[in-house]
């Protein structure tokens, strides 16, 4: 159970990252004008769509799911009190609590690992066979 259950919160975590940083390629315009309309600068942008896409996969994949999965946790809560601070506004608030428990979960990633159906189990699988040394 605990195979599956850490695979599929990869997956749940990372999928929305990915899916933003793809939709943001889409309304790249829209999105840099209301990134700059928020006191944002919009060139940074292409970094963020890199880190939603490649911070997004690698978590799916569980490839350097620690350092991806803090890194998307520091960009969820930043995003958060950046664009959805306006708590006069129910929507914003929602999206502000909801930046905030996804944090709350890439934390736990970061804390414990992509577990054990991941590359990152893979590699340390085979860098313990190589050193000899077995792994627990």
């Amino acid at each position: 159970m605990e195979k599956l259950a850490t695979l599929t919160g990869r997956i749940l975590l990372g999928h929305i990252f990915l899916l933003a940083g793809i939709n943001k390629i889409g309304g790249y315009a829209a999105t840099q004008g209301w990134m700059e309309a928020m006191g944002v600068p919009g060139m940074l942008l292409p970094a963020v769509i890199a880190l939603e896409i490649g911070g997004g996969l690698a978590l799916i994949l569980g490839f350097q799911a620690r350092i991806a999965a803090l890194g998307l946790a520091a960009f969820s809560i930043a995003s958060a009190v950046i664009f959805h601070a306006d708590f006069a506004d129910q929507m914003q608030s929602i999206m502000f609590m909801k930046n905030f428990a996804m944090a709350g979960g890439l934390l736990y990633v970061t804390a414990f690992g992509a577990g054990v159906w991941s590359i990152d189990a893979r590699l340390a699988q085979r860098k313990s066979a190589v050193s000899g040394v077995t792994a627990v």
